[in-house]
């Protein structure tokens, strides 16, 4: 399963963005999306659309977390990264600090695919998750 992960669109994304995600089996937003209307050419694009609310969100539908498992993988999204790791979870995937991470922690991944609109110190970006039979096959950082 090839997950296509983006956080802190902030009102805006750009135009090639959609376009890059259509191969999607699925698309998670991280959060701080702010305008609910900036997901609707994504959730038009026809996978699944998963999104956490962020700090900068007011949209009370979406959760401020989800528990998922893909693959055989369980995942935590989350918009700020927590202190540690829910019990039982494989990968942590945030936004919010929008720097891209990649990090093993008490053998728990730490991901964050970094910022769409305002990144810092580094190129906007957004990142592919592969999940297969129980495994996070790979993290793969693209530039915007």
């Amino acid at each position: 399963m090839r997950i296509a992960v983006f956080a802190d669109t902030h009102d805006r994304y750009p135009p090639s963005l959609p376009g890059r995600l259509k191969e999607a089996d699925e698309i998670w937003h991280l959060g701080d999306v702010c305008a609910p209307e900036l997901l609707e050419e994504f959730a038009r694009l026809g996978p699944p659309l998963q999104v956490v609310r962020g700090n900068c969100d007011l949209h009370e539908a979406w959760p401020e977390t989800l528990a998922l498992e893909r693959g055989g993988v369980a995942c935590w999204l989350e918009h700020v990264p927590p202190a540690r790791a829910p019990a039982g979870v494989a990968a942590v995937l945030h936004g919010h600090t929008h720097v891209p991470r990649d990090e093993l922690r008490d053998g728990v991944r730490w991901l964050n695919p970094g910022c769409i609109t305002r990144p810092r110190g580094v190129a906007a970006s957004f990142a592919w998750l592969t999940v297969a039979r129980g495994k996070l096959t790979s993290w793969e950082l693209v530039r915007v």
